[in-house]
């Protein structure tokens, strides 16, 4: 797809502001230039970063309300969906926190330039979230491109408290997870279907136990 039609695309499904495009675009430069020497996104996204990468992230935007004051995006790798989600929350004027956690130093140098070109108020935090002896203390959690459910499931149950809401990007695989999951987790979760894919989904889970 053309890069101005991806743009269009973009801006009529979060209705946001020219000066949000414009920090979107700093940020579509500085994930290209940053992929030449990191593996930010995958090579043949590259020209389709506007509907794969920030249109995916921007799917979970009108689940985020002013009353969710803090955000934790784990395994954010190259800042995807919690830097897109800072530059469309800044833009609805939501003060909600965004934390981003990830355990590359050379990736969290790379959020840190974004963070401090786009002026976002973010939190940067290079933990293994495996190894990290805190707990998850956030009103809402996201992931996307993580891990699996059968990982991440006992990993969220071990580590969080007082959650409001998970939201899971899940890709073709995703319905079988959660077949497969629902074998040993009492998860109460709302399903919607990607709107970029018609292999994924994204889940919102708002309970969570083992069986």
């Amino acid at each position: 797809m053309d890069r101005s039609i991806q743009i269009d695309t973009f801006t009529r499904f979060t209705q946001v502001s020219r000066e949000t495009i414009n920090s979107l675009i700093k940020y579509e430069k500085m994930l290209i230039n940053g992929n030449k020497n990191l593996n930010l996104i995958g090579k043949s996204t590259i020209n389709n970063i506007w509907i794969r990468h920030f249109l995916d992230s921007a799917q979970v935007i009108d689940f985020i309300n002013k009353n969710d004051n803090n955000v934790l995006d784990i395994g954010t790798g190259a800042g995807l969906p919690g830097i897109v989600l800072a530059i469309l929350l800044k833009d609805r004027n939501i003060s909600a926190k965004i934390n981003l956690i990830e355990k590359s130093r050379k990736k969290v140098k790379f959020l840190k330039q974004v963070s401090m070109r786009l002026q976002l108020d973010i939190n940067i935090i290079n933990e293994n979230i495996f190894e990290t002896k805190n707990d998850l203390d956030y009103d809402l959690i996201i992931t996307r491109a993580f891990k699996p459910l059968k990982i991440f499931l006992p990993l969220i149950h071990k580590k969080t408290k007082n959650f409001k809401k998970i939201f899971i990007f899940l890709g073709k695989t995703g319905n079988n997870e959660l077949i497969q999951a629902s074998k040993n987790w009492n998860i109460e979760y709302k399903q919607r279907k990607s709107i970029t894919s018609d292999d994924s989904i994204f889940v919102e889970i708002n309970k969570l136990e083992k069986k």
